[in-house]
């Protein structure tokens, strides 16, 4: 069960470096527009869609949204997940 908690916080926590390199990528011209970009777009505007309608860009320019992605991504999720692994220790024993 350890085992299986760890390694759902490995990848929370490598999704989240996937969000921070595809922000970095908006800085350079052209690099969503790259078969990695396509490819990374993907799997993380998915997650970052619902963040979108929900927090209006700056000026109408600069988008903080994945900034509260990313808070809920490196802090909720994972202690959510080691909540709930918590609980099912004391069902299963």
């Amino acid at each position: 069960m350890d085992l299986l908690l760890g390694i759902l916080l490995q990848l929370v926590y490598i999704y989240s470096f996937l969000i921070i390199i595809y922000i970095l990528m908006s800085w350079f011209p052209g690099a969503r527009e790259s078969q990695f970009g396509y490819f990374l777009g993907s799997i993380v505007e998915p997650f970052l869609e619902p963040f979108r309608r929900i927090i209006p860009p700056i000026g109408g320019m600069i988008d903080i949204s994945p900034i509260a992605a990313l808070l809920v991504l490196r802090f909720l999720i994972p202690r959510g997940l080691i909540e709930i692994f918590s609980i099912l220790k004391g069902f299963i024993g």
